[in-house]
């Protein structure tokens, strides 16, 4: 099994969908978010959706990749070997209830790596008018699938992660019910059996089920947003991490926030997720919000 760059540029048929009050609400119950400005449906602007109900709208098009991606060419069967290992997200303004959104996709990247390929799918959401509401950058990792060629395409940068004695300026303990998977699944609306299925997980040697990588970020950009953004997700910018290590329901993680950085009307916040045993889950982490 291997793969080549060429299928750079690939594209796959577009998805257009319409935001439901559910769907914002139950991504704030995935995660257990109680802003008010996601489940409060009172209030006199309404609700918005939390800003990581994204990586939920495009699952749609990633979990049905033959309907949405046959006619690129790209190889399906690669996909078995593909695990999750890096995410970014822009924001242009919040998600909400009422948006009909216009969603597309692109293979962004093929390069080589070390265990394998790197592949990073570039979705973006716009809306009736064509303006951008948010970008995500998915990069896969096929492991033991070589890149036949040199690669194509530029992988999104990431950030210098923090040496592991650095001090955080602040740090969150979060405990994670032994349902905590379970719920993302069906909240979130993002199903793959290693996440809920002990048969599957230990079918691929490992000990348990896991809980989700985007839910490990959610969490993470709730808490920064609560510290840093004045509980406020509409200022959210952009998150971003590379995925390091596993976490298990029934146990817990720390959100660590190691520096700020100024950007043009904003803060960018270097962070780390650890798990319980003080090893990084989430590495070269940054959530970006503006001012105000």
């Amino acid at each position: 099994m291997e793969i080549s760059s060429n299928y750079v540029g690939a594209v796959c048929r577009p998805l257009d969908i319409e935001i439901t009050t559910r769907q914002c609400m139950n991504y704030a119950a995935a995660i257990d978010d109680d802003n008010p400005r996601h489940l409060d449906d009172l209030r006199p602007d309404g609700i918005i959706a939390p800003p990581m109900l994204a990586v939920s709208l495009t699952w749609r098009i990633s979990e049905r990749w033959e309907e949405y991606w046959s006619a690129s060419g790209f190889p399906t069967e690669v996909l078995a070997r593909q695990v999750h290992y890096s995410e970014s997200l822009e924001w242009m303004r919040p998600i909400r209830p009422g948006d009909r959104l216009h969603m597309e996709g692109t293979v962004e990247a093929i390069r080589p790596h070390r265990a394998g390929t790197l592949i990073i799918i570039n979705y973006t959401a716009s809306g009736p008018k064509g303006e951008l509401v948010f970008v995500e950058r998915i990069g896969g990792l096929l492991r033991g699938v070589p890149c036949v060629d040199e690669g194509h395409g530029e992988v999104p940068p990431l950030p210098d992660g923090a040496p592991p004695e650095a001090a955080p300026l602040w740090k969150s303990t979060i405990a994670l019910s032994k349902f905590a998977a379970h719920r993302y699944d069906g909240l979130a609306d993002i199903h793959f059996p290693i996440h809920i299925s002990p048969a599957f997980a230990q079918m691929v040697g490992l000990p348990g089920i896991l809980f989700q990588g985007t839910g490990t970020l959610a969490l993470a950009v709730r808490e920064i947003v609560l510290r840093e953004a004045d509980n406020d997700p509409a200022r959210l910018r952009g998150a971003g991490c590379r995925f390091t290590g596993m976490v298990f329901p029934g146990t817990s993680i720390s959100v660590e926030v190691l520096e700020r950085t100024p950007v043009a009307q904003g803060i960018t916040c270097g962070f780390r997720v650890l798990d319980g045993q003080g090893k990084p889950v989430l590495s070269n982490g940054t959530v970006t919000v503006a001012l105000s």
